[in-house]
């Protein structure tokens, strides 16, 4: 059976379609709705995070001009204190030891006894010579005598010329006879005297050879027994190797107090000890590539002692007025140093430089700055080459707490490993 639906031009095409075509179409509505909403969504959180960067206000950085001073640059080296005399003391008699008159590391000044040998032998020795001289004293008497009794006579001719002539040479054979007992006395009377055996120079002395009743030779030269030797401590020697780039650097950069040098012990934190270059040597010792160099100091209270180590740092080059930055103003690139800096259009660009030491925080620029520049001391981090950005004054100080000796080496500046504020 056939069924036959009319539908009413008047009627709405919604009310004519069945119920269940417009479930079909809802979920296509709210899929709409759905895509609207989630389009507004990401416009405020995507597109209004732009707007807003584009409205940030500008990076501002710390800016100071390079700081100008006079400073004094040191070459480092490293050495060892040495006598400024080395005396072995040796006998210049022999015999026994019959008394020791020093203990054993003791401070002598010279001309202090220190050893006796036994003198009786060469007191013995002594007389007998001595007697010699009385003797020849005695024998040239009786021919001055003799010669001017003949010279009164020769006027009447009643002596020979000859007999003349012999008297004459016996006088100065006696006179000639005096001076050899003088002078075997005298060599008595010094034997006598290096039965003392003193301190030729003031210094320290170390522990003795011998002791008493030990018999010591007095031989020529380093035949002779070994007593004690002595070291002359004031003044006191630093000896150094210095390298071939170190030495033509100093010859380079001498300047009128050129040869002043510091040192510094091993557990001392500054450099305490002031003296001169005393020496170098006439060439450089073509195995090692180095040359031979000697400093004098003052110790009058004998503290340093020779075998000490220590570090020298070596003033050439004078005073010269150097820029200086904070260290941590500096950047590297590669192998580059570089700074950061703001020119005249606040723009920030990066400047390679040659760096120095450090003295008192601050870093010596060699080159590649000059003193109108303005460096970024502060926010580093936030400025970037080729960027605009806003700058306040930053003053530049030295750090006297934060000094420390930081070699050029490590920084790149091989020409001195130290500098200090010229005073």
């Amino acid at each position: 059976m056939n069924m036959i639906v009319k539908i009413d031009a008047d009627t709405p095409a919604s009310a004519a379609q069945p119920k269940n075509a417009r479930w079909r179409r809802q979920p296509l509505i709210w899929g709409a709705l759905a895509l609207v909403v989630a389009g507004g969504m990401a416009w405020k959180f995507i597109g209004q995070p732009e707007a807003q960067a584009s409205a940030a206000p500008m990076v501002t950085v710390a800016v100071a001009a390079p700081l100008v001073r006079p400073v004094v640059q040191w070459d480092d080296y490293v050495g060892r204190f040495a006598p400024s005399q080395t005396v072995e003391v040796r006998p210049r008699v022999s015999g026994p030891v019959t008394a020791i008159h020093f203990r054993d590391g003791d401070i002598v000044r010279k001309g202090q006894l220190l050893f006796t040998l036994d003198q009786r032998p060469f007191l013995a020795a002594l007389a007998e010579a001595r007697a010699n001289v009385a003797s020849a004293r005695s024998a040239l008497s009786l021919a001055q005598s003799d010669y001017a009794r003949v010279q009164r006579l020769t006027g009447d001719e009643a002596v020979s010329a000859s007999e003349i002539d012999t008297l004459r040479a016996r006088l100065q054979a006696a006179q000639a006879a005096l001076a050899a007992a003088d002078a075997r006395a005298r060599q008595r009377a010094l034997d006598v005297e290096f039965t003392q055996v003193r301190a030729p120079i003031s210094g320290r002395v170390s522990d003795r050879r011998v002791d008493i009743g030990n018999l010591v030779s007095g031989a020529e030269g380093s035949g002779a027994s070994l007593l004690t030797t002595i070291n002359a401590l004031d003044p006191i020697y630093f000896t150094f190797d210095a390298s071939e780039a170190l030495f033509l650097k100093s010859q380079r950069d001498k300047a009128g107090d050129g040869g002043a040098i510091e040192i510094r012990l091993q557990d001392e934190a500054g450099y305490r000890w002031k003296g001169k270059l005393d020496f170098t040597d006439n060439g450089l010792d073509p195995r090692s590539g180095t040359i031979r160099g000697r400093a004098v100091l003052s110790n009058p209270d004998l503290f340093l002692t020779p075998g000490l180590f220590g570090n020298m740092r070596l003033s050439n080059g004078g005073k010269v007025n150097a820029l200086l930055v904070p260290d941590e103003a500096i950047q590297s690139d590669q192998a580059r140093k570089t700074v950061l800096v703001v020119g005249r259009d606040d723009v920030v660009a990066a400047k390679p430089v040659q760096l120095g030491p450090v003295v008192d925080g601050l870093r010596i620029i060699r080159s590649g700055l000059s003193p109108q520049d303005r460096v970024i001391v502060g926010n580093l981090q936030a400025a970037m080459p080729g960027s605009k950005v806003a700058t306040r004054a930053a003053p530049v100080k030295p750090q006297a707490a934060a000094s420390a000796a930081i070699s050029a080496t490590d920084a790149g500046a091989p020409a001195a490993s130290q500098a200090t504020f010229a005073r």
